[in-house]
């Protein structure tokens, strides 16, 4: 099957676009695979059938608006290619698994007064996923988090104290709550090549 590969922006705020879609863009064209980028309040039947992978792109930390429109993704539990949830993306991969959203517990820089994990940290995977193995240097830019290990349904590989990553047992349904957009670029090209 040839590669056409769906971006969903989950982004309210149009700048946003360009520092969590349009560096996975960047990565795909950079890697010459054909792709088109959808707001997720567009995204369209004729989208998801034309698409051989879905991306769901992250946001800013603040822009959490899909969160009020969450039954545009119930698509999700049905849908037969693979996704890869990133951020706000395995958030939602979590919420319509019927799992509840958790606030951070930790605040981890001082100038940021809403509790926060921002910055490099390294995360452990118990086995390969999408090309991560061992101890790894990610980027964390997130809130808020979704506890997998209540999801029977899901395999966690990574996280500590909030899952980092997941796959769904039976599909190819992946999340990553920290960003491989900024580093491990390679998940990315990982992810789209399952299919090959």
């Amino acid at each position: 099957m040839k590669k056409n590969i769906l971006l969903i922006n989950l982004c309210k705020e149009k700048l946003h676009f360009f520092e969590f879609v349009k560096p996975v863009e960047d990565i795909l064209t950079k890697n010459k695979i054909k792709y088109f980028a959808r707001n997720y309040k567009k995204l369209k039947k004729k989208d998801l059938l034309e698409a051989s992978e879905v991306i769901i792109c992250g946001t800013s930390l603040y822009d959490n608006e899909f969160f009020k429109n969450i039954d545009k993704f119930a698509w999700i539990k049905n849908y037969k290619k693979p996704i890869l949830g990133i951020c706000g993306g395995m958030q939602i991969i979590g919420m319509i698994f019927r799992e509840k959203l958790k606030r951070k517990t930790k605040e981890s820089n001082s100038f940021l007064k809403k509790k926060t994990e921002i910055g490099f940290y390294k995360e452990k995977f118990k086995k390969e996923f999408l090309g991560l193995e061992g101890e790894e240097k990610v980027y964390h830019l997130h809130n808020y988090y979704i506890d997998f290990l209540k999801l029977k349904e899901f395999e966690v590989f990574s996280g500590n104290k909030s899952t980092q990553a997941v796959k769904h047992k039976k599909k190819e349904i992946y999340g990553v709550l920290f960003h491989p957009e900024v580093r491990n670029k390679d998940l990315i090209q990982e992810f789209i090549s399952i299919n090959n």
